[in-house]
C-alpha cells in the first residue's frame, strides 16, 4: 500500500510541475507572443501583470518539483530512457531560466524545447 501512495504523489507531483510550468510561461505574453495571445483571447491576459512573479519563482518552482518527482520516479522504476527525458525536460526549463536571470537573454531555444519534453513526457506518462 506504501508503494501506490509513494507512486501516486510522484505522479501528481510531475502533473502538478508540468501544469504548473505551463501556467507560468501563459503568464509571460512578452516572452511566450503565440501563447501569450491565444491567452488574451480566452480571458487569461489579466495573467500578464504577474509576469515577473511567474518566470522568477514559479516557473522555477513547478521546474523543481517535476524535476524531484521525476528523478524518484526514475530511481523506483529504473527506465533509463524514459527517466533520463522525464529529467531533461525541467533541466532544460531551469537552465533557461538560469540564462534569463544571470546572463539577461532571452532562452527560448532552451525553455521551448523543455516545456514541450515536460508535456510530452507526462501525456506518455498517462
Amino acid at each position: 500500500m506504501r508503494a501506490t501512495s509513494a507512486g501516486s504523489v510522484t505522479r501528481a507531483a510531475d502533473k502538478a510541475g508540468v501544469v504548473g510550468s505551463i501556467i507560468t510561461a501563459i503568464g509571460c505574453a512578452g516572452c511566450f507572443p503565440a501563447l501569450g495571445s491565444l491567452c488574451s483571447v480566452i480571458g487569461l491576459g489579466f495573467l500578464s501583470q504577474y509576469e515577473g512573479l511567474f518566470i522568477r519563482y514559479l516557473l522555477p518552482l513547478f521546474a523543481g518539483i517535476a524535476l524531484l518527482a521525476n528523478v524518484i520516479s526514475w530511481r523506483r522504476h529504473g527506465q533509463w530512457f524514459r527517466g533520463a527525458l522525464s529529467v531533461t525536460g525541467p533541466l532544460l526549463v531551469l537552465a533557461a531560466v538560469f540564462v534569463m536571470r544571470v546572463l539577461d537573454q532571452r532562452s527560448g531555444f532552451l525553455l521551448y524545447p523543455g516545456l514541450v519534453l515536460m508535456v510530452a513526457v507526462a501525456i506518455w506518462d498517462l
